[in-house]
């Protein structure tokens, strides 16, 4: 697509809807595919890394249909089946290609799953080698540790430890997977994981398609054989989409209602607008939604954020805008995503004249006297929405491939068209 240039907007007084949730809807059509009858999904994502997780069940052999803001799954009551030799092309999701490597390890079958260039650097040792501790074959035919990875089954179960420094979805793959597992799962994270409000989010998918999930805090994890059970299941809204609304409270001034969130959500990014409120905005909820209001300055703030990964970007952006620098801490694991998000958010501040540094697990925003530019959001779609909050406050800026976005919002340019921001 032709890069979009953005001018200069604000002060907003909106109230928009956040899309649904893109990680539970993955969630939600992994345990459906594999449960005992049949599920409806209401309201899931349809974007392109929700449709390659479809995709890539459908060459496990499932069967899903897919409707107008529903989706039906005839679950298989067991593992999938599609004999030997499906090879999976997860694109550049790494949800999709990591939940769906323990799902074809429970079939007595050979599956490769692939993706992107980017995609062939992302680690996936890991989760590799607690697949083989339970049971699988695993081999990497290009390069040791990375996609594509190549898996067959079956998983027996067992007792594994595995690593949460590089990821969380090593782990929800692991329990996704387990209800299936002829020996169940006790899983043992050896490290405090990185976005492990994102466990929450599997444990509760689990929970809500019939399965219990015995926990202590992070670390423990057991699961016993049984199964999933058909049913119909309602994605919530996404608190990572959200964010970049609300920034356009924080970034533009004025104010922004978003609808079709639970204030009371699992998702680590609803604390995004934690965040605002210490940077200077009022935050309130109530039954029209949750509402960020900015009326004075913003100020730097000094903030972890390890549970809230999708939204550090969206911060970083707000906080070129504020008087003082900002902090960001526990993001180390950033450099493992569609980008390294911490180097190219860095980068793409500079170019827009605000100084920006990146440390070990820390990215820190020094605001500046910012200007127009062109931003390449080097294919992530983060990037390009963060970059177009930060665009409509200074002006002159266009984003390249914006169609990047249908990664996880398809409609989020017309979200602000329809606000009169473009």
């Amino acid at each position: 697509m032709t890069a979009l240039v953005l001018g200069r907007a604000g002060p907003v007084d909106l109230a928009l809807s956040a899309p649904p949730s893109k990680s539970l809807t993955h969630r939600a059509l992994v345990a459906a595919a594999l449960a005992d009858g049949s599920s409806v999904l209401y309201d899931p994502l349809l974007a392109d890394d929700t449709r390659l997780t479809i995709e890539g069940l459908r060459r496990l052999g499932a069967t899903i249909e897919v409707g107008d803001r529903v989706v039906g799954i005839e679950g298989a009551g067991g593992p999938l089946g599609a004999g030997d030799g499906a090879v999976l092309d997860c694109g550049n999701s790494g949800t999709t290609l990591r939940l769906l490597a323990s799902v074809a390890a429970l079939a007595d079958a050979r599956a490769t799953l692939t993706g992107s260039a980017r995609m062939r650097e992302r680690p996936v040792g890991p989760l590799g080698t607690a697949l083989e501790a339970l049971g699988a074959s695993v081999r990497y035919p290009a390069a040791d540790g990375l996609p594509p990875i190549e898996v067959a089954g079956p998983l027996r179960g067992g007792e594994v430890a595995i690593d949460g420094a590089v990821s969380s979805q090593f782990a929800s793959s692991l329990l996704l997977a387990a209800p299936l597992m002829p020996g169940g799962l006790v899983l043992r994270l050896a490290s405090p994981p990185v976005s492990r409000s994102y466990l929450d989010l599997t444990v509760g998918v689990i929970a809500a398609f019939g399965t219990t999930v015995e926990r202590q805090g992070y670390e423990r994890f057991a699961v016993a054989r049984g199964g999933y059970a058909g049913t119909a299941y309602a994605v919530e809204g996404d608190w990572s989409s959200a964010s970049y609304l609300f920034a356009l409270a924080a970034a533009l001034g004025g104010k922004v209602t978003v609808k079709n969130l639970d204030p009371a959500s699992a998702q680590g990014d609803r604390r995004f607008v934690a965040a605002l409120a210490a940077m200077g905005c009022t935050v309130s909820s109530g039954p029209d939604g949750v509402t960020v209001d900015r009326a004075g300055p913003l100020r730097g703030i000094d903030c972890e954020m390890s549970s809230a990964p999708d939204t550090v970007q969206t911060l970083a952006a707000v906080a070129a805008l504020a008087e003082g620098p900002t902090r960001i801490t526990g993001v180390g694991h950033l450099r493992h995503k569609e980008s390294d998000r911490l180097a190219v958010t860095a980068d793409r501040l500079r170019a827009l004249g605000a100084g920006a540094t990146v440390e070990e697990g820390a990215l820190t925003v020094v605001p500046g006297p910012l200007h127009g530019g062109c931003i390449d959001p080097a294919g992530d779609h983060r990037t390009a929405m963060a970059f177009a909050v930060l665009g409509l406050a200074v002006g002159d800026v266009a984003i390249e491939d914006p169609g990047c976005v249908a990664k996880s919002w398809p409609g989020f340019w017309s979200a602000l068209r329809g606000a009169g921001l473009l």
